[in-house]
């Protein structure tokens, strides 16, 4: 099987993970003739999370033997030697993967493909745990110590409370691995499965012949010498009918009837509505709508004698209001409220500075949003971006938009960011 191949069944099977269908993306996975370290470690892991241990044994000991530095598939295969109660081997495979951190508090597997960071303390923290199956609850405390030195602060609790169970010799839990985080293929490798068409349709400007449509190579075609003149409108002439503008700002559509402009186009504008669009024609594309600019006007020749703004609103459907410049926020709201025929003090803006998040309009009636959707968290997440939103295993997180399948934005407490969907579940409705 080509890398090419290998890669588009990789990423069939991931997709398939992330529906949730797990049992499809292991078939995927299990066609695949000749999978790498990671494929194997993907398998190991949907393995393990339908309790397969010995098939999920298998897996990570393929996987090992393609790369025998991937410390997170020793850990994976600590932690199926502990469940299947081989408390020695599951000890040595996660010293060996304590040793490939090499001094390190954590390994971001991100760059890789697989959104998990593998921390020290939780290695040694692991390391306790069957030291302390074995009855060796001292050696299980060093460990615990040991661990403190590589703490964060988001794992102190769980160091903490299991050094207080060894105090005791009580066990404690067992730090598992994520049961739907897995490798997925270099998404810019991935993009360049899709067939592309770089030169696009070819179109005929203009002909001597009438009604000419070929656009391909062949010989002149055969001309009607002293045939009936057939008055005809030259299409350079009728591209350049309307008022010529200069494009200011890149505008992305995001409909079929929108128009794509970069800075420096030259538009005709056949038509300006009263709503701030245009009804405008390039010297390629006829009869299409386009907006500019949140703030400055669309059009250089013709900028507004009031200096005012244009601001563009995303709701059930996109609209644009106008306000002059340095407007408070209440002015604003006071347009969009009478725009939308409802109270001021139901609406709240909000604007999103993610590249993956659109400008919204909220709707909240008594101070609170219509149908809050509350999330709970089924597993830790740490932030590697800005953006993203840190949150711990438990705690309840207020939906404020779906960017796609697999992100979310939502806020806990004074925070806002985005996270894995697969990261949390739906509130049950007795809580």
């Amino acid at each position: 099987m080509t890398f090419v191949e290998t890669l588009r069944q990789w990423d069939q099977a991931v997709s398939f993970a992330d529906r949730q269908d797990f049992a499809e993306a292991l078939r995927v996975f299990l066609a695949i003739p000749e999978p790498n370290s990671k494929i194997y470690f993907d398998i190991g892991c949907l393995h393990l999370q339908k309790q397969d241990l010995d098939a999920a044994e298998k897996a990570f000991d393929s996987s090992i033997r393609k790369d025998e530095h991937l410390a997170v598939a020793f850990f994976q295969r600590g932690i199926t030697f502990y469940q299947k109660e081989r408390y020695e081997e599951a000890l040595g495979d996660f010293q060996y993967a304590f040793k490939a951190l090499r001094g390190n508090q954590l390994i971001d597997y991100k760059a890789l493909g697989l959104r998990y960071k593998l921390y020290a303390c939780e290695v040694l923290h692991n390391m306790a745990l069957v030291e302390a199956q074995l009855g060796r609850w001292e050696k299980a405390q060093e460990n615990l110590v040991k661990a403190l030195d590589f703490k964060t602060e988001a794992k102190l609790n769980v160091i903490d409370r299991a050094l207080q169970s060894t105090l005791k010799q009580k066990l404690f839990k067992l730090v598992t691995f994520p049961s739907n985080a897995l490798f997925k293929p270099n998404k810019h490798y991935v993009a360049e499965l899709e067939k592309k068409d770089y030169l696009g349709k070819a179109k005929v400007v203009a002909s001597i012949l009438p009604q000419d449509e070929f656009s391909g190579f062949a010989p002149l075609q055969p001309q009607v010498e002293d045939g009936p003149a057939r008055p005809k409108e030259p299409e350079v002439l009728r591209a350049l009918e309307g008022e010529p503008h200069t494009v200011l700002f890149e505008f992305v559509p995001e409909t079929s009837d929108e128009l794509a402009v970069v800075p420096g186009n030259i538009v005709f504008v056949l038509q300006k509505g009263e709503d701030n669009w245009a009804d405008t024609h390039s010297f390629y594309t006829f009869n299409v709508f386009f907006f500019f600019v949140f703030i400055h006007s669309a059009f250089q020749e013709q900028q507004p004698a009031d200096n005012s703004c244009i601001v563009k609103v995303r709701f059930t459907y996109n609209f644009a209001v106008s306000v002059p410049c340095g407007s408070p926020y209440a002015i604003l709201v006071d347009q969009i409220s009478k725009k939308l025929n409802i109270e001021a003090d139901s609406v709240t803006l909000r604007y999103g500075v993610h590249k993956y998040i659109h400008s919204n309009v909220c709707i909240q009636t008594d101070g609170k949003p219509q149908n809050e959707i509350l999330l709970v968290a089924i597993h830790s997440y740490e932030s590697s971006n800005p953006e993203d939103l840190t949150f711990q295993e438990g705690d309840k997180i207020i939906l404020l938009s779906r960017i796609n399948d697999d992100w979310l934005e939502g806020q806990l407490n004074e925070n806002t960011g985005i996270f894995p969907a697969s990261f949390v579940e739906d509130v049950p409705e007795n809580e």
